[in-house]
């Protein structure tokens, strides 16, 4: 079960999280056991984690293993040389969608890199499981950059996802400390490509990208990138506090007050946004759903 994360100093008020029905965190912890699943909840230590199991009954599936190919500073998943992939695990993927009754289900992996399609094939796959066993449940995916493959893209795209979403993370010019194994304008050229790609195949699929803020980050730069996001024809835009998992991890900059996240909301919204979730607990997948109306 995650951990709270490693912070410097007290909590403020606004990050405090209450714990909610232990008994249905406990139904779907042993759903994904007895699946042999994995979930991002508990690999990046996800605040979020007990509302989401317990409130909502869902969680975020990772697929591909426990192990990445990259080493963000930011992350708790682990680094090095994943395993081979489970044939099986999109198949296992869909009948815990079906046996939580989910309405939207958002599936994402870790980097695999020694891929040659970065496992967009299997994405794909879980996609088409998801719709066989749930077929009225709508489906987000978060993908990789899958080293900038238009290929790899396109096999993803063509299983039809309703919500593609891919983080940029963080401002540009946090990369090479935050994100040394990806490229700001290559995670950039993922969007637009998607957002093309809808046009023409699926007008009402959305795309979707976030960032974390407290990483040194300026008020300024962040609305400069959601500027970028909007003329990448980004439609849903999450942002949320950076909170270290340990302090192996990469410090936390400031605790950012949640009058500036409604700020990063109300402009956001200016810009043509179609949502905007800005808040300190928020994160890529949380309230996924209502994100897209389901």
């Amino acid at each position: 079960m995650a951990r709270p994360p490693v912070l410097p100093g007290p909590r403020p008020d606004w990050l405090k999280i209450r714990v909610p029905a232990p008994e249905v965190v406990a139904e779907v912890e042993g759903l994904i056991r007895e699946q042999r699943l994995v979930t991002v909840c508990e690999e990046a230590r996800c605040p979020n984690l007990h509302e989401c199991w317990g409130i909502h009954r869902t969680a975020t599936f990772m697929l591909m293993g426990d192990i990445c190919t990259r080493h963000c500073g930011f992350c708790n998943v682990g680094k090095g040389k994943p395993g081979t992939l489970d044939p099986d695990e999109p198949q296992r993927v869909a009948e815990a969608v079906a046996r939580l009754g989910l309405k939207f289900a958002v599936v994402t992996s870790v980097n695999r890199d020694d891929l040659p399609d970065g496992g967009a094939a299997h994405f794909a796959a879980t996609i088409q499981w998801i719709r066989t066993l749930s077929p009225h449940c709508g489906i987000e995916v978060l993908i990789p950059d899958f080293r900038g493959s238009e290929a790899a893209l396109r096999t993803v795209l063509d299983a039809r996802p309703d919500v593609l979403n891919h983080n940029v993370e963080t401002v540009p010019h946090l990369y090479r400390r935050v994100r040394p194994d990806a490229d700001y304008a290559q995670s950039l050229e993922v969007l637009r490509r998607t957002a093309e790609w809808r046009d023409v195949h699926a007008p009402a699929m959305r795309v979707k990208s976030g960032i974390m803020v407290g990483l040194g980050e300026t008020p300024d730069q962040v609305l400069e990138l959601m500027a970028d996001w909007r003329r990448h024809r980004v439609d849903i835009a999450t942002l949320g506090q950076y909170l270290p998992p340990s302090e192996l991890h990469l410090p936390l900059h400031r605790f950012v007050e949640p009058s500036e996240f409604d700020m990063y909301r109300q402009k956001g919204l200016e810009m043509g946004f179609q949502r905007v979730e800005s808040a300190p607990l928020v994160r890529s997948s949380y309230h996924a759903g209502e994100g897209y109306g389901a």
